[in-house]
């Protein structure tokens, strides 16, 4: 029986990981889709990664070239990163709640050959990808040849003149794949706000990807174990979903149940039909459970259940674990981490018989270092300072040039503010970014602020984040009117703007990045330079949320 850890420590390509389980327990099922019921085995997954991999080839994508996805939780998902990677290609896996828009931009940015659709993308995708052709109409033949070709992943969905079939894609070649081998080859293309407040691509290398899954199945016992039935119920389009659990699943040799969409109740009787024994799960699934009468019979047979994404409420934990009889894990991590960095599993303080401090995320995973620092740069011990993090996890850069990276010695600032205490553990504190966390998936207010200041009504914007008891995080955004007064409505111009302003947001942005709330202001509050105060417009969202205004 192969390890987690030494499957991981054998492996060059990410998707070598599915060979060596094909080799040791080729019958052993690897994945379940309960929305079909279909399975598939180690042996089933290995040819079919490999004969989609030669589909790639067959079309003319050569190693290095992107393939960007938006796809559900599925087998297509599954197969077509893990053949991307092993066809040497890079996978851009993108949120299937992206609008046009933001599809435009990450197919635009990226140069992708390729891009894979299902059911529920085909539309915004097709539209995406006309539109990104006409934004090139003008550019030269070399620009122009960029352009990306549908490929749509699912049956029901029929390809349109000049697309291919995903079935007839993986059918188009035997010819077998060599994977390129080196771990410092890019592997995956994230889009995530970095430090220049605009969505960015985090490079994360094979070696970056698989030294994060050796780093978690390094901790004693691991979180993830060969006879463990998984719950793949977070978007595998997450760094979360996409390392942590598909990677985790892929190094241990356990089994998946992909789930496509969550309900309370039906992804409960999920976990006892399949016997799931380990749940990664966001604070938004806690809530959701917590309380309920069906979920301390259907966690009965559940070994481990992690949190992660997002700040987990302390009463929240309480009442889960409470409900459940399991209790929770939780960790800290980021895209540019590949992701994990710290866990309640490797708590420094729970080693030595201490009770770990309220709030905590734990200790650093084994591998990867953590320190926090002042603006000088010298290292504190139970004081805030910013965290810097160095592991071979760490990721190679943002898109296209690497900038932005590790520096000469391996550390790279993380842009949040925390204690690390002398047991080695870490407690956040803040933000030093304006990034604003939603379920675990970032928001920069910039790209939300720029969007509302579409409408000709509005003079100035601002977006902040404020603390949500399911989300982690909200969007809130403070708007300036024009003086005009909307024509042919009976209902305050207030009311019409921000009508107006939460339907352009339904257009032009995913859900997750619309702002719940939008407040008409007469200004905004700047400071002696010229920049918005933002910090007291969090302070007045806070104080509206309390009822104190």
């Amino acid at each position: 029986m192969i390890e987690a850890s030494a499957a991981a420590d054998r492996a060059v390509n990410v998707a070598d990981l599915v060979s060596v389980h094909a080799n040791d327990q080729p019958d052993g099922i690897a994945f379940v889709e309960v929305a079909t019921g279909s399975s598939l085995t180690w042996a089933e997954l290995d040819t079919q990664v490999g004969s989609l991999a030669s589909g790639f080839a067959s079309v003319g994508l050569v190693a290095g070239q992107r393939v960007a996805f938006a796809l559900q939780n599925s087998t297509a998902f599954v197969l077509t990163y893990l053949a991307v990677a092993r066809a040497g290609l890079v996978a851009v896996p993108m949120n299937t709640a992206s609008a046009t828009g933001e599809f435009v931009r990450m197919l635009a940015d990226s140069g992708s050959r390729l891009v894979i659709a299902d059911s529920t993308t085909a539309t915004s995708l097709r539209s995406a990808v006309g539109g990104l052709q006409d934004a090139l109409a003008g550019a030269n033949d070399a620009l122009r040849s960029r352009n990306p070709v549908p490929v749509l992943a699912v049956d029901q969905t029929r390809p349109l003149p000049g697309e291919h079939g995903f079935a007839d894609l993986a059918a188009a070649s035997a010819r077998p794949v060599i994977s390129p081998a080196d771990r410092e080859n890019l592997a995956v293309l994230l889009y995530t706000s970095g430090t220049s407040g605009r969505p960015r691509g985090a490079m994360l290398s094979h070696r970056a990807l698989l030294a994060n899954v050796r780093q978690v199945a390094a901790i004693e016992p691991p979180p993830t174990r060969r006879d463990d039935v998984v719950l793949g119920l977070l978007p595998l389009f997450h760094i979360y979903g996409l390392n942590a659990i598909l990677g985790q699943v892929l190094s241990a040799g356990a089994r998946l149940v992909l789930v496509d969409r969550f309900d309370a109740e039906g992804t409960l009787r999920t976990i006892v039909e399949h016997a799931v024994t380990n749940i990664p799960l966001t604070p938004p699934v806690v809530a959701a459970w917590a309380g309920l009468p069906a979920a301390e019979q259907s966690f009965a047979g559940v070994r481990i259940v992690v949190s992660g994404a997002a700040p987990l409420d302390p009463d929240l934990r309480g009442l889960f674990e409470h409900t459940s009889g399991v209790p929770v894990e939780q960790g800290y991590g980021l895209t540019e981490a590949a992701p994990v960095v710290t866990s309640t599993l490797t708590s420094g303080a729970s080693a030595s018989g201490q009770q770990p401090l309220p709030n905590g995320v734990g200790g650093p995973v084994p591998g990867v270092q953590i320190e926090a620092r002042d603006a000088s740069g010298a290292v504190l011990v139970d004081d805030p300072g910013q965290i810097w993090v160095r592991g071979a996890n760490l990721f190679s850069g943002y898109w296209p040039d690497g900038q932005d990276g590790p520096d000469a010695d391996g550390w790279w600032p993380t842009g949040d503010v925390g204690l690390v205490d002398g047991d080695g553990d870490l407690v956040l504190v803040d933000r030093l970014r304006e990034l604003v966390l939603v379920n675990g998936f970032n928001v920069y207010p910039t790209e939300v602020e720029e969007v509302v200041a579409e409408l000709p009504d509005v003079v100035e914007v601002a977006v902040v984040g404020v603390p949500d008891e399911f989300t982690g995080e909200a969007v809130v955004a403070f708007v300036v009117a024009a003086d005009s007064e909307p024509a042919d409505s009976a209902a305050p111009a207030s009311e019409v703007l921000i009508d107006k302003v939460r339907s352009h947001c339904e257009q032009r942005l995913a859900r997750y990045k619309r702002p719940r709330d939008i407040t008409m202001v007469e200004g905004l509050p700047h400071s002696a330079t010229g920049k918005v105060a933002k910090g007291r417009l969090r302070a007045q969202a806070r104080r509206s949320a309390l009822g104190l205004t």
